[in-house]
């Protein structure tokens, strides 16, 4: 290979290495949502991670929804220096119980809005919530969200999640994934069974063997005894 195909070559690897890299950076900058401790039934602590997509400009506001159809009886929000938060609370459309409460309104939004400055430009901050009961039949929950620029661009991550082996949306609702708890269970391998079958069987052939002893002994006549 000459010299000017070799240079032609290295620089068409580098600009695909560039390409997959922005690919992958684009993809992996959405809002998003997590948590150390969400299992159905019980309380969470909800971490939604906001990045500021942008060379320029800063986030100044976000605004994330909560289930309706199953709302939470109790939501805290995190207190945050250079923040203002703020909950919306909504009558519903019917009386849902939520453990021991019945509930006829609750908290289906909150916002947080930047009293000075925001998420820099290529930046990220964390947002948090407390809430509780986590439904207990659902194996995931969505929380769409509103994002706002400094420049007044407003980014909605509303869609929802791709169906199995599908294309992932541009702007995917944050969504969390529920995992029930596991109750361990002492699993038996066959080396086990084995081992058990082989000592029940030892112990059935001891209590066999002094059975028979016992019936043995209780057989035998007494000995006659020696007069003198």
């Amino acid at each position: 290979m000459s010299k000017k195909l070799f240079l032609r070559a290295g620089a068409i690897a580098a600009a695909s290495t560039l390409v997959l890299a922005g690919a992958a950076g684009s993809a992996s900058a959405h809002v998003t949502v997590s948590s150390p401790d969400a299992k159905p039934g019980g309380y969470a602590k909800l971490i939604f991670r906001v990045p500021t997509e942008s060379d320029d400009t800063l986030t100044t506001k976000l605004v994330v929804s909560l289930p309706k159809d199953t709302p939470f009886a109790h939501v805290g929000a995190q207190v945050k220096d250079g923040w203002k938060v703020e909950k919306t609370t909504e009558k519903l459309a019917a009386p849902v119980k939520v453990g021991d409460v019945t509930l006829s309104e609750a908290i289906t939004s909150v916002t947080w809005t930047a009293l000075k400055g925001g998420i820099p430009a290529n930046d990220f901050d964390e947002f948090a919530l407390s809430v509780g009961r986590l439904p207990d039949k659902v194996d995931s929950l969505s929380f769409p969200a509103v994002q706002t620029y400094s420049d007044g661009e407003v980014v909605k991550w509303d869609a929802a999640p791709p169906a199995s082996g599908g294309e992932e949306p541009e702007h995917p609702a944050p969504t969390l994934k529920l995992a029930a708890a596991i109750v361990p269970v002492a699993a038996t391998t066959n080396e086990d069974k084995d081992s058990s079958d082989s000592l029940a069987r030892i112990l059935g052939g001891a209590g066999l063997l002094l059975g028979l002893i016992g019936l043995g002994l209780g057989l035998r006549k007494p000995a006659a005894k020696v007069q003198s």
